[in-house]
C-alpha cells in the first residue's frame, strides 16, 4: 500500500449512495458516469489496478479504462486476473488474445499453495483438501477468519472456504504484493442483493481483514441488458475495425458480419453458446442455447447457470474482501 493512504485521496465515498440504475435513464448517461468514475480513479490513486475475469462486466470496465487512459493521456494500470484453477479453457485464450491486442500488463493472482497441493496430489474438483496440509497463511484464514472447524474442505470454487481461498485470499495477497491502493472492478447494483448498496468509490480500510485499499466501480449503474447494448453498439464497433460503425447484434453463434470470427470480437465465445455467467467450468452451465443477450434478461436470473446460489454467503464473503 502506498505511504499515507488514504490521506492523499480526494474522492467522494458517498457518490452513488441511494441510487439505482433508474437514476441513469439512458446508455449515454451510464457511459458518461462510467467515464467520470474511471477518470477520477486513474487520476486519484497512486497505484490502481483493474480486476479482469474475462467476463462481460470486467471486460466492459477494462474498455472504459483503456478509453479514458488514451483520451486523457493517463497511465494505463496493471490488470489483475484471479486464476482460481477452475476456469473454462476458452477464457484463458480470450484473456491472452485481448491482453495482447490492448497491450495490457496482466498479473495472475493465484493461491499457489492450494494450487500446488491440488497438482501434486492429482486432485479434481470436489476432492477433499486436508486443512493441515496447507500453509500457515491459509490455515489462519480457514480457522481464524472463516472459523471453519472441519478437517477437510472440497476443492470447489462455489463453497465458502473454496471461494475465499481461491479468490479472496489470492486477490488480497496480490494487493499486498503489488502495493495496490485502488481496484477498478466491474460489479453492478442489479447483479446481486449484496451489491445493491455499493457506491462508486468504496473504502476497504480495515488492515485486520485485507490490505487497505478502495474499490473503484464505474459500471454500478448498468444492468445486464445495458452491458450488452454497450458492447454491440460501442465497444465492439470501436475495438474491431471491420465491425459496422453503427453496431450489429448477432442473432446466433455464427452470426458475425463482414467475415469476422469469434477471435476478432472482444466478447467471450461462451456467451454466444448461451452462458450468461462464466463462474467456473465445474459449476456453471449454459442457461439456453441462444446467445446471452437474446435471452429473457428481465424475467430470468443472470446466475441461473450456477450450480449454487451464493447469495446467502455473499455478504460474509464481501466483508472478507470478495468482489
Amino acid at each position: 500500500m502506498p505511504e499515507n493512504f488514504p490521506d492523499y485521496l480526494d474522492v467522494d465515498y458517498t457518490d452513488g449512495e441511494g441510487e439505482s440504475a433508474e437514476d441513469y435513464p439512458s446508455i449515454e448517461h451510464k457511459i458518461e458516469k462510467a467515464i467520470e468514475v474511471t477518470k477520477t480513479g486513474l487520476e486519484q490513486y497512486e497505484n490502481p489496478a483493474v480486476m479482469w475475469t474475462g467476463g462481460k462486466d470486467s471486460t466492459l470496465t477494462l474498455y472504459f479504462v483503456n478509453e479514458v487512459a488514451d483520451r486523457f493521456d493517463l497511465e494505463k494500470p496493471t490488470t489483475v486476473f484471479i486464476d482460481h484453477y477452475q476456469h473454462f479453457d476458452e477464457l484463458f485464450d480470450f484473456v491472452e488474445r485481448w491482453a495482447d491486442e490492448w497491450d495490457l500488463d496482466v498479473e495472475y493472482a493465484r493461491n499457489t499453495n492450494v494450487g500446488e497441493y491440488v497438482e501434486e496430489n492429482d486432485l479434481t474438483p470436489g476432492d477433499d483438501i486436508p486443512v493441515s496440509e496447507l500453509s500457515e497463511h491459509n490455515q489462519h484464514h480457514i480457522r481464524n477468519i472463516l472459523e471453519y472447524e472441519e478437517d477437510t474442505f472440497p476443492f470447489l470454487l462455489d463453497t465458502y472456504v473454496g471461494n475465499h481461498l481461491l479468490k479472496t485470499v489470492a486477490l488480497n495477497d496480490a494487493l499486498e504484493e503489488h502495493d495496490i491502493d485502488g481496484i477498478i472492478s466491474g460489479i453492478r447494483w442489479d447483479e446481486q442483493e449484496a451489491r445493491a448498496d455499493e457506491t462508486f468509490f468504496s473504502p476497504r480500510h480495515d488492515p485486520e481483514i485485507y490490505p487497505p485499499h478502495d474499490r473503484i466501480q464505474p459500471i454500478l449503474q448498468f444492468d445486464e441488458a445495458d452491458v450488452w447494448e454497450t458492447f454491440w453498439h460501442f465497444v465492439v464497433p470501436e475495438s474491431v475495425e471491420e465491425y459496422p460503425d453503427e453496431g450489429y447484434v448477432p442473432q446466433s453463434y455464427d452470426d458475425l458480419p463482414n467475415g469476422l470470427t469469434h477471435e476478432d470480437i472482444p466478447v467471450s465465445p461462451k456467451y454466444f453458446e448461451g452462458f450468461r455467467s462464466l463462474g467456473s467450468e465445474v459449476s456453471t452451465d449454459k442457461t439456453e442455447s441462444t446467445p446471452a443477450w437474446l435471452q429473457d434478461l428481465d424475467n430470468t436470473t443472470e446466475r441461473a447457470g450456477r450450480a449454487q446460489d451464493k447469495e446467502d454467503l455473499m455478504e460474509r464473503l464481501r466483508d472478507l474482501g470478495y468482489m
